[in-house]
């Protein structure tokens, strides 16, 4: 009942403030063009056929249409500087790829440890960052490099936005996590 008081309250002020806006918009700026009777336009079409109509044969059929091929697939960058470039296919995936990991490692490390985030990091954790982020990227640059696109492979749940969702989601996780370890001044669980 109140919502539809609300409801209907709401457009009956907005009907009140169109018909007020009309009329002062009409007051200042009253119709100053008018339409002209006097112009008309007018179309003509060309028959080029003959009118001539012969009994023994028979109508044409009309000619079936022929679909198009399709336009060719446009052909994938495969220059370093273009795949690397900012809006290029790799960096986004990349660090997506690397935050997924990070963030499950770090989970899983802290679950079992009882470590933190930036323990872990301290206690050995720079080189496994670097190896695994040296070995993850050149397994996301090599197909790169051949040629083949992050679309073309990408089929029923398993799509390419979603993988980008994943990453993005994960970067958040892992800056979250950190924040919050480092506001409570301890592990998380």
């Amino acid at each position: 009942m109140a919502a539809s008081f609300a409801m209907q309250s709401t457009v009956a002020s907005s009907l009140t403030c169109r018909q007020s806006m009309k009329k002062t918009m009409n007051h200042y700026y009253p119709a100053q063009l008018q339409r002209s009777s006097s112009m008309k336009v007018r179309c003509m079409v060309e028959d080029n056929k003959k009118n001539s109509v012969s009994s023994s044969s028979p109508p044409p059929q009309p000619q079936p249409l022929s679909t198009p091929p399709p336009p060719p697939k446009p052909k994938v960058s495969t220059k370093f500087s273009d795949l690397l470039a900012f809006s290029g296919p790799a960096p986004e995936r990349i660090n997506g790829r690397l935050a997924m990991i990070g963030f499950v490692a770090a989970l899983a490390v802290e679950l079992s440890n009882g470590q933190d985030l930036f323990d872990q990091i301290g206690n050995g954790g720079i080189p496994w960052f670097i190896g695994t982020s040296v070995v993850l990227s050149l397994a996301s640059l090599i197909p790169l490099f051949k040629g083949v696109s992050v679309e073309s492979k990408s089929e029923g749940i398993m799509t390419s936005d979603a993988e980008l969702w994943n990453g993005r989601f994960a970067m958040l996780g892992l800056i979250a996590l950190a924040f919050t370890e480092y506001v409570k001044g301890g592990t998380l669980v």
